[in-house]
């Protein structure tokens, strides 16, 4: 019983921790492979924090587990962006702009297009709930276009950016969206967004597939511990992931998407996981959940923490930036617009992102 409650992750959780206490204490003389061994331990902590918050979106349900999920990753997410602002000012106007993006691309075209084509060759074809769906589509274009093309045509203040009262407004309109968007997903239409029926989840809880109400509990206080140890190690690393693409010469952009490929990392094999057992809406519901929540919740953060620095905050895109994006919910509209998908969809998304991660990185 015992073993079936702490397992290896649970065990992994604790010594992270520590490991990051140690950690803290001995910052100032942190030397590469003091970097190296925490930027391990940060991979195992995002890793465990994931696993954690997998273990209670089983126990409560699909709707609101995905809901733990997405919100577990975006806490991470903002995390790293603040620190990022903080200790490196040369990527800290952009860094939020340029992850939330890389975010948005890497869910809608790579974690779904990676999903379809996985569970595509395994089972030819994936339903899934399309009004559910549509009304992720449309929450998503509708956040990424206020808060990342329309601070391009503004005129109160130069350049891609909103002045503060831009700001404040455009994040509450957020935060409002994505709470009609939660209380739809959980409240009013559950069934559209559920991959399985209640009949269904019963017969899993019977079966002992769903973790037990303690084994929930103890993965409920392993989350909050996991997430305290990746806010730590992300405060400790972030200086050294934007020294690092100055080093390579990178574009700036690519810090957001370094940021947004390891915040994002876990939650992908969720995703495929779930596909490959034709559970293509539980797919979908974590990417582009995540994608909501991303935008929703990191905006309106990352907004007050500049006001309150007195930091220039830019938000708007550029044009190539704003082609991708409206080619992206195009190939979406096609995608998610009958019910089915079939391995083409999915390559179609993945030509999309390796598109976009080329002209990135060789702009």
């Amino acid at each position: 019983m015992l073993k079936k409650i702490f397992g290896f992750k649970e065990f992994q959780t604790i010594i992270s921790f520590f490991a990051l206490l140690a950690a803290a204490s001995s910052a100032e003389k942190m030397n590469t492979v003091s970097l190296v061994v925490a930027t391990v331990i940060l991979g195992l902590s995002i890793s465990t924090s994931i696993y954690n918050a997998e273990i209670i979106a089983k126990r409560i349900g699909p709707s609101l587990g995905t809901l733990v999920l997405a919100l577990s990753v975006t806490i991470i997410e903002v995390a790293m962006i603040v620190n990022i602002m903080r200790n490196s000012p040369s990527a800290a106007p952009s860094i939020a702009r340029d992850t939330v993006f890389a975010a948005i691309m890497i869910v809608t075209n790579g974690i779904v297009g990676v999903s379809i084509l996985i569970g595509g060759l395994k089972h030819k074809e994936l339903g899934f709930q399309t009004l559910g769906t549509g009304s992720l589509i449309s929450v998503l274009a509708t956040l990424a276009t206020l808060t990342m093309i329309l601070p391009n045509f503004t005129t109160t203040t130069l350049g891609p950016t909103y002045n503060e009262r831009q700001l404040i407004f455009v994040s509450t309109l957020a935060l409002l969206m994505y709470v009609a968007l939660v209380w739809a997903q959980t409240k009013t239409y559950k069934n559209y967004f559920e991959p399985i029926s209640e009949k269904e989840f019963k017969k899993l809880e019977i079966n002992d597939y769903l973790p037990s109400k303690t084994k929930a509990i103890v993965s409920f206080f392993g989350l909050i511990i996991s997430l305290i140890t990746v806010v730590g190690f992300a405060k400790l690393l972030s200086p050294s992931i934007a020294n690092v693409v100055d080093f390579l010469g990178a574009p700036q952009a690519t810090v957001g998407i370094i940021v947004a490929i390891l915040v994002l990392a876990p939650e992908a094999f969720a995703a495929l996981n779930a596909a490959k057992i034709n559970q293509l809406q539980t797919s979908l519901n974590l990417a582009l959940g995540s994608g909501a929540a991303s935008i929703a919740l990191t905006v309106p953060v990352v907004s007050i923490y500049s006001i309150l620095a007195d930091q220039n905050l830019i938000l708007g895109i550029d044009s190539k930036s704003i082609v991708f994006l409206i080619l992206t919910f195009i190939a979406a509209g096609f995608t998610f617009g009958a019910g089915r998908t079939t391995i083409l969809h999915g390559i179609v998304h993945l030509v999309i992102m390796f598109s976009y991660l080329l002209l990135s990185f060789i702009p």
